[in-house]
C-alpha cells in the first residue's frame, strides 16, 4: 500500500501530537512488503500490513530558507529499499513547484508558496517498477494545503473618501462607513480580523472599531465657522494586537449648509437718487440682505411694506435670488415730489423647521430715494390736436391756438414753430410767441383733404429742449365745383332712328362731396331749348336721357349735331355748367349696330368724284418721277467715264495753259486719275470711272520686263510708247509737249504724293529769310510767313 508520511513540520494547533509521533516512526514499523507464495498455488495470496495513511500535507507559506522546503515522504509497502521502485508525482505544480525523489519518495517545494495566490494543490502519486515501468500501486491523490501567516496588511480599496454631513448635526450622526480588506485567511487565526481606529480628526469625529462607521462626535458644528475636515482612519489586523499589520485612509468631510442664520441688511438706511426723466421700469438701485448661509438657504424675497413711495416704486429679486432691485413704477416729477421713503423687507424663501427657534428669518431696512431735477422739454396742454376747417376759409384765418409750458421750476419762455417737412407747401403759419396757427394759402379739399402738421415748442433759454405735437386739420367740403358730364361727350344716331328713340344716357360727376349726397339737375341749354332734333329727359336719379324728336336722318344732309346740356347741383351755393354733346349720324344695321360714321371734315365735295381724285394723285406721282430722273441724269453727266484708250490718255494730260485752283480744280484734270490703282483693286465696290479696267490691273510693283511681255490691255508701257511714237511722227505736234502719267502717283507709290496739302512738314521747318531780298512785290508774302523785318510796333 502506498503510504504518505507527513513532514516533521506539523503545527500543534491543527494536528494531534500523536499523529506527529506516528509520522516520525521508522518506516519498518509502519509496514512490511508482502511476501509472494512460490508453492505453486493458483492464486497470489498476500498479507498487507497497513500503516498510518494521511492524505493531506500542511506547509507554511512564504518560506524564505535557502534549501528546498521538505513537505513529506511517499512510501510503498512493496519498497524493499533496493531502488527497484520508482515514485512518480503528477498534478498541480508537479515538476515546477514540487519535486519528488523517485527513489526515496521525498517531496520538496522548490518555489516560494503564497496562500493569497493559491491556497492548495492537488497532487497524484504512483509507485512503478523501475525496470518494467509497471504500476505497483494504484494511483493515489493527496492535497498540499498552504498554511496562512499574517503577511498582508488591511487595505481601503476605495479611498480616499469624500463625505458630507449637515452642520449642527447631533452627536452620533453617521457620516460614512469604511471597510478594509485583508488578503489573509479569515478562518485561520487572527490574521484577517481587522479593528478600526481614528488617527486624525478628533474630537469632531469618531469611528466604530468593528464596523468602521464614522460618526459625529462633537455637537453644533457650524459650517459658517469651519466647513471642511480631514479624518484619518486606521485598520489593523490581529485584532489590534501588537505585531499586527495596519493600513490607513483619508476621509474628507464637508459640512453641508442648513438654514440656521437669519438674513441681515448691511445698512439700516440706503440713500439713492434718480433723474426725473427716466422712463418707467428704470433701475434706481439695489439692496442686499446678507445671509451667512448658501444656496437655497440664502435665497431672498424682497417687498416694500411701507412708505410714501409704495405706488411710485417697485422692488424685484434679481435672477440669483439674492439682491433686491428697486425700479420706477410711475413717471417721476421733481416739481411735484422731490423725494420718497420706502420701507423694504427681505425674507428667506426656504425655512428649516428644525431651526425656526433661531428666527425670525427676515430683516427690514429704509430706502430714501431722491428725485433729481432735469431740464425737461416743454409740455403741450393736449397730446394731439384735431381741427376742422372749411376749404373756403380766408387767408389768415386762425385755425387753432396751441399752448405749451416749461414744466421746470424756471418756467422758461416757449417759442413755437412748424416742422417744415410736415407742411412742405406752406399752407399754415404759427405765431412764434402766442402759438396761433393760421392759414397762409387757400385750401382746396379736392386736392388735399387732410393736413397733418407737427408743431414744435422750444425753450427760449435752452434751444435743445424741444417738444412736438401733432395737429390734424381736416378740410371740410364746400360746394365750389360745378358738375360736368362723365365719360364720352359723343353719341350717335342711326339713319333709321324713329322719333322718341333713346340714343344716349348721360351722367354727371362733381368733385364735391355734399353731406346729403349728390343730386344733379339736367336740361337743355336755353339756346337749345326748342331744338327740333333732340330732347332731354331728367330721370331724377342723377341721369338723363337724350331722345330723338324726329326721324329721317341722313348723312348727306348733316352728319354732326351739337347739343348743349345744362347741369346744376343741389347744394348751396348752386354750381352750374354747360357741356356740349356731339351726336353723329351713322349707318346702322337692323340690330342698331353702327356700320360707318363719316366725319364732316373728311367728306368729299359733291363736284369732285372719287375717280377724279385718283387721277390727280397719279399725275402728281408721274411728275415726281420725272423730276427725280432729271436730277439723276445731271449727276451722271458730271462724272467722266473713260470709254476708250484715247479718252483715258487725254484725261491724264495736264494742261498748264490755264490758271486754276491747283489740285482742287477738277476742270483742269480729273483727280480721280491720281488714285492708287493697287488700292482700287482691293476695293471692288469703288472702281475708278476715269480709267479702263486694264489700268486697274497694273501696279508699280510689276517689273518692266513683265509688263512688256504681258497682254494687250495690261501693257501700259507699250501703250505709252505707242502714243509717244505717234506724237513723234505727228508733224503738227509741238516739240515741247510732255506726257504726264499719274497712275503711280500718290501715297501708295514710291514717289509718294506730289501734293503739299497733307505734307508732314510745317512752315517752321523752312527758312523764308530770302523773301526779304525779293523786293517790295513780295512784301505781303514775307509778312504772311513772318519774316518781314520791321522796327515799327504793331497798331492792333
Amino acid at each position: 500500500t502506498l503510504q504518505l508520511h507527513l513532514s516533521s513540520i506539523c503545527p500543534v494547533t491543527l494536528l494531534p501530537v500523536a499523529l506527529c509521533i506516528l509520522t516520525l516512526l521508522p518506516h519498518t514499523l509502519l509496514g512490511k512488503p508482502a511476501e509472494e507464495d512460490n508453492a505453486g498455488s493458483s492464486a497470489l495470496l498476500q498479507r498487507v500490513k497497513r500503516g498510518w495513511v494521511w492524505n493531506q500535507f500542511f506547509v507554511l507559506e512564504e518560506y524564505t530558507g535557502l534549501e528546498p522546503l521538505y513537505i513529506g515522504k511517499l512510501h510503498s509497502d512493496m519498497d524493499k529499499g533496493d531502488g527497484s521502485i520508482k515514485y512518480i508525482l503528477t498534478g498541480e505544480g508537479a515538476g515546477t513547484t514540487f519535486t519528488i525523489d523517485d527513489s526515496t519518495g521525498d517531496i520538496h517545494a522548490i518555489q516560494r508558496l503564497d496562500r493569497e495566490v493559491k491556497a492548495q494543490y492537488v497532487l497524484r502519486a504512483q509507485a512503478r517498477n523501475r525496470l518494467t515501468d509497471r504500476p505497483l500501486e494504484p494511483e493515489s491523490e493527496f492535497i498540499v494545503k498552504i498554511q496562512d501567516i499574517n503577511d498582508n496588511e488591511p487595505k481601503f480599496l476605495d479611498g480616499p473618501y469624500q463625505a458630507s454631513v449637515p452642520e449642527m448635526s447631533k452627536i452620533g450622526t453617521s457620516v460614512i462607513q469604511l471597510t478594509a480588506s485583508d488578503a489573509d485567511d479569515p478562518t485561520y487565526g487572527n490574521s484577517a480580523r481587522v479593528v478600526y481606529s481614528i488617527l486624525e480628526g478628533q474630537p469632531y469625529f469618531s469611528v466604530d472599531a468593528k464596523t468602521g462607521v464614522v460618526r459625529v462626535s462633537l455637537a453644533d458644528m457650524d459650517r459658517e465657522t469651519r466647513e471642511n475636515y480631514t479624518v484619518v482612519i486606521q485598520a489593523k489586523d490581529m485584532g489590534g494586537q501588537l505585531g499586527g499589520l495596519a493600513g490607513t485612509t483619508t476621509v474628507n468631510i464637508t459640512l453641508s449648509d442648513v438654514n440656521d442664520n437669519p438674513p441681515m441688511f448691511d445698512q439700516r438706511l440706503y440713500q439713492m437718487s434718480v433723474p426725473e426723466s427716466v422712463p418707467v421700469g428704470s433701475v434706481v438701485g439695489r439692496i442686499w440682505a446678507k445671509d451667512r448661509d448658501t444656496g437655497v438657504n440664502a435665497e431672498m424675497k424682497y417687498s416694500i411694506i411701507d412708505g410714501d413711495g409704495r405706488d411710485t416704486f417697485d422692488i424685484i429679486t434679481d435672477p440669483t435670488n439674492l439682491f433686491g432691485i428697486i425700479t420706477v413704477k410711475r413717471p417721476l416729477n421733481f416739481e411735484s415730489k422731490p423725494s420718497y421713503t420706502l420701507k423694504v423687507e427681505g425674507a428667506n424663501t426656504h425655512l428649516d423647521p428644525a431651526f425656526r427657534h433661531r428666527g425670525p428669518f427676515k430683516d427690514v431696512t429704509i430706502v430714501h430715494v431722491s428725485v433729481e431735477d432735469v431740464d425737461e422739454p416743454p409740455q403741450f396742454d393736449l397730446p394731439s390736436y384735431y381741427i376742422e376747417l372749411p376749404e373756403d376759409a380766408e387767408i389768415g384765418t386762425v385755425v387753432k391756438t396751441v399752448s405749451a409750458r416749461d414744466p421746470d421750476a424756471a418756467n422758461n419762455t416757449v417759442r413755437y414753430s412748424i416742422e417744415r417737412s410736415s407742411d412742405p407747401e406752406k399752407y399754415f403759419y404759427i405765431e412764434i410767441t402766442s402759438g396761433s396757427l393760421m392759414t397762409v394759402r387757400s385750401l382746396d379739399r379736392e386736392q388735399i383733404g387732410w393736413h397733418n402738421i407737427t408743431v414744435l415748442a422750444m425753450e427760449m433759454n435752452n434751444p435743445t429742449q424741444i417738444a412736438s405735437v401733432s395737429v390734424a386739420v381736416k378740410v371740410l367740403d364746400v360746394n365750389d365745383n360745378p358738375p360736368s358730364l362723365t365719360h364720352y361727350l359723343e353719341a350717335y344716331v342711326c339713319e333709321n332712328a324713329k322719333a322718341g328713340q333713346l340714343i344716349q344716357t348721360v351722367t354727371a360727376v362733381d368733385p364735391d362731396e355734399p353731406m346729403g349726397g349728390q343730386h344733379f339737375y339736367y336740361s337743355l341749354a336755353p339756346e337749345a331749348a326748342n331744338n327740333p332734333n333732340f330732347t332731354l329727359r331728367d330721370n331724377q336719379d342723377n341721369t338723363a336721357w337724350i331722345l330723338t324728336r324726329r326721324g329721317g336722318w341722313s348723312q348727306q344732309d348733316q352728319t354732326v349735331f351739337y347739343l348743349p346740356i345744362f347741369i346744376s347741383d343741389g347744394e348751396q351755393p348752386v354750381q352750374t355748367s354747360t357741356s356740349t354733346l356731339t351726336i353723329r349720324v351713322c349707318s346702322c344695321n337692323q340690330e342698331g349696330n353702327v356700320m360707318s360714321c363719316n366725319a364732316e371734315a373728311y367728306s368729299l365735295p359733291a363736284s369732285l368724284s372719287r375717280g377724279a381724285l385718283i387721277a390727280i394723285l397719279a399725275c402728281i406721282f408721274v411728275l415726281l418721277v420725272m423730276i427725280l430722273l432729271m436730277l439723276s441724269l445731271r449727276t451722271h453727266r458730271k462724272k467722266p467715264y473713260l470709254c476708250d484708250e484715247e479718252e483715258n490718255v487725254h484725261e491724264n494730260i495736264v494742261r498748264y495753259d490755264d490758271e486754276g485752283g491747283g489740285e482742287e480744280d477738277t476742270e483742269a484734270f480729273d483727280i480721280a486719275a491720281m488714285w492708287n490703282p493697287r488700292e482700287a483693286h482691293h476695293h471692288l465696290g469703288k472702281m475708278r470711272q476715269d480709267m479702263l479696267p486694264e489700268i486697274e490691273s497694273l501696279s508699280r510693283y510689276v517689273p518692266q520686263v513683265c509688263v512688256m511681255g504681258g497682254g494687250g490691255d495690261s501693257n501700259v508701257h507699250g501703250y505709252v510708247l505707242a502714243k509717244l511714237l505717234e506724237a513723234d511722227m505727228d508733224p503738227c505736234a509741238p516739240p515741247y509737249d510732255s506726257l504726264q502719267t499719274y497712275a503711280y502717283e500718290g501715297e501708295g507709290s514710291i514717289a509718294e504724293s506730289l501734293s503739299s496739302l497733307q505734307s508732314g512738314t510745317s512752315n517752321t521747318d523752312h527758312e523764308y529769310d530770302y523773301l526779304n531780298d525779293w523786293g517790295p512785290r513780295f512784301k505781303k508774302l514775307a509778312e504772311m510767313y513772318g519774316v518781314l523785318e520791321t522796327n515799327i510796333p504793331p497798331t492792333w
